[in-house]
Order: C-alpha cells, then structure tokens, then sequence
C-alpha cells in the first residue's frame, strides 16, 4: 500500500466536497509534508520522492491560491489541473530516468532484484501508464469542469484506480513470468 501512502494527498483532496477546497488544500498539503518527513526520516533519498516533493510543491501553491483568491475563475478546473500536474510529474520521472514507481517497488522488493532488466522495464511500463492515466483524466475533466461534482469525482477515482488495477495485473504477471523462465523477479 506504499502507493497510497504516496498518493494520500492527492485522495483526500479529490474526496472532500469542492465547497471546502480550500482546507481539502491545506489538509493535503500537511500530508505531503508529513509523508516527505517519514520518508526523509526512513532513509529515503531525494531522487525517490518525486511524487512527494510535486505533491508538496502542487498543494503549497493550491493552498495559497484557495485562501487569497477562493473564487479564483480556476476553481472548476483544479480537478483537470492536479491530474494534470500529476501526469507532468510522473512524465518528468520518467524523463530523468527515475521513473516514480521504482523507488516505491523497490520498498518491497529486495535489493537483489533492483538492477534486474525486467525489474527496471515495469518500472518505466507502470509508470508510463499512470502518466497515461493522469493525462487522459485531465483532459476529461477539463471537459467536465462545468458538469456535476458526482461525475468530476467518478473520473478522479478512475484515474487512480484503472493504473491500480493495471500495476496489480501487471506485476502479477511479470513476476509469473519470469518464474516460468526461472528468472528472479520483483
């Protein structure tokens, strides 16, 4: 559940209603500072909290933006924008070759595993697809920033839960895989 300890975030803003977005901010913002605290604490180097440090760089500016300016024109849209922002952090992962989802793997993993092709390679195939998943939602809320808040947050939930639902399948999969071809695997 290491991911949704690095999303927490990011859940608990898109679940408060929008008519509180401005402590649904402020509250988010607390817990990415604490996760990056716990983190920091465990160990964990800097290169490994990228979702973190975007978390809290995303929600520091939110909350300013929801206390100065709470009728701010951008209000309906931060559904779209925090999808958005999360698919440009976990693409700028990627570019940097550290793609978000291998420090959290390697949480569960053992060490001996890590350099491993396969290991590496679902990395950036995980990766790739939350990036894909946060994209596609951003669009779609961009679409829906005027429509029903029950239908807004439908597809902030699905944007979560389908690269869920794949990492799930998919590491299922690779690690059948590989113990087919008696190679070590995650």
């Amino acid at each position: 559940m290491t991911y949704l300890r690095t999303f927490a975030p990011w859940i608990v803003y898109a679940v408060i209603p929008s008519q509180h977005w401005q402590w649904s901010a402020a509250i988010a913002l607390v817990i990415a500072l604490a996760g990056i605290a716990q983190q920091i604490r465990a160990g964990q180097r800097w290169d490994a909290l990228i979702i973190d440090i975007g978390s809290a760089a995303f929600f520091t500016a939110l909350t300013v933006l929801a206390f100065t300016d709470p009728d701010t024109a951008l209000h309906p849209y931060m559904p779209a924008i925090s999808s958005g922002v999360l698919a440009l952090i976990a693409g700028v992962s990627l570019l940097v070759r550290v793609p978000f989802t291998l420090p959290i793997a390697k949480q569960t993993t053992p060490q001996e595993f890590w350099d491993q092709p396969m290991f590496i390679r679902t990395a950036y195939i995980l990766t790739s697809v939350w990036t894909a998943s946060f994209a596609i939602g951003c669009i779609a809320l961009t679409a829906l920033a005027h429509s029903s808040s029950g239908l807004r947050t439908t597809v902030q939930v699905l944007a979560f839960v389908v690269p869920v639902l794949f990492t799930l399948r998919y590491v299922a999969h690779i690690q059948a895989k590989a113990k087919l071809l008696g190679q070590p695997a995650a």
